[in-house]
């Protein structure tokens, strides 16, 4: 099982974002079958099954065993993943453009670089386990508090100037062999924790 996945088909997603579905996924990080789930989430059995057989066909959740219980075959499933995220590319007709309005101090350009993040990664995430490798990344998550909002506007702009500069002493647009990398830095307030 995953720890994160990423979701790209719109009928998956479709289906992923059904209430009862993801009840059942979040039920499925721990394995169980068609009738442990219903008596945790009180719904008829066959109920059950038919939203776990959508699920599976979406490969959201999957096979862990089958049981005989008498004349019966008790199959037993957990989730793919213990979360998901659903990719813009599942919206790809309306997923946001970076490229469209850059602004640097814009909270919707913002959004629509982290949309390119996950449907960049979750790209890299899908063709990684297809060849059974690791995606090369990094990834830096920090807290600052600002006295001030000049002081963020001074952070904001010295920020910039370093990893410019830094840029500029490692970029080699003519290194043979090299393969390009995006770098996100983003600065946002904090959202408080409810």
């Amino acid at each position: 099982m995953f720890d994160v996945a990423v979701i790209e088909d719109p009928a998956t997603a479709e289906v992923s974002l059904d209430p009862t579905r993801a009840r059942l996924l979040a039920e499925l990080a721990e394995p169980g079958s068609a009738t442990t789930l219903a008596a945790r989430v009180g719904l008829p059995r066959q109920k059950v099954n038919y939203h776990l057989r959508a699920l599976e066909k979406h490969g959201l959740v999957e096979l862990v065993e089958e049981r005989r219980k008498g004349n019966v075959t008790e199959r037993v499933l957990r989730a793919t993943a213990s979360s998901y995220v659903i990719s813009p590319t599942a919206l790809s007709a309306v997923a946001p453009d970076p490229e469209r309005a850059p602004d640097r101090l814009s909270a919707r350009w913002l959004l629509a670089l982290a949309s390119r993040l996950v449907r960049d990664v979750g790209t890299l995430l899908t063709g990684a386990a297809k060849a059974q490798k690791k995606v090369a990344t990094f990834a830096l998550d920090g807290e600052i508090r600002f006295a001030s909002a000049a002081d963020r506007a001074a952070f904001a702009e010295e920020l910039a100037a370093t990893v410019t500069t830094l840029i500029g002493r490692y970029h080699d647009e003519k290194a043979e062999g090299g393969r390009a990398h995006r770098l996100i830095v983003a600065i946002h307030p904090k959202v408080r924790s409810e």
